[in-house]
C-alpha cells in the first residue's frame, strides 16, 4: 500500500478517519507491505497484508 493512500481512506463502518500502523515497508519503494489500519472512533483494526489493505467490514471477512 502506498502511503499516499491514507489521504483518501476512511473507515468503512463508521466513515472516520485512520491510522496507521507500519510492521514492515520496503526500504527503496516506501511501500507499507505489512501492517494495520485503526479506527479509533468504532475501535476496528484492518490488516495490511502483502502491500493490500483489508478494509472488508469485520463481519464480512473470511
Amino acid at each position: 500500500m502506498k502511503p499516499d493512500l491514507m489521504e483518501i481512506l476512511a473507515c468503512p463502518v463508521c466513515k472516520g478517519e485512520l491510522e496507521l500502523a507500519v510492521t514492515r515497508e520496503d526500504a527503496d519503494s516506501g511501500e507499507i507491505i505489512e501492517g494495520s489500519l485503526h479506527c479509533p472512533q468504532c475501535v476496528e483494526t484492518y490488516p495490511i497484508s502483502e502491500t493490500i489493505p483489508n478494509l472488508l467490514p469485520p463481519d464480512m471477512r473470511g
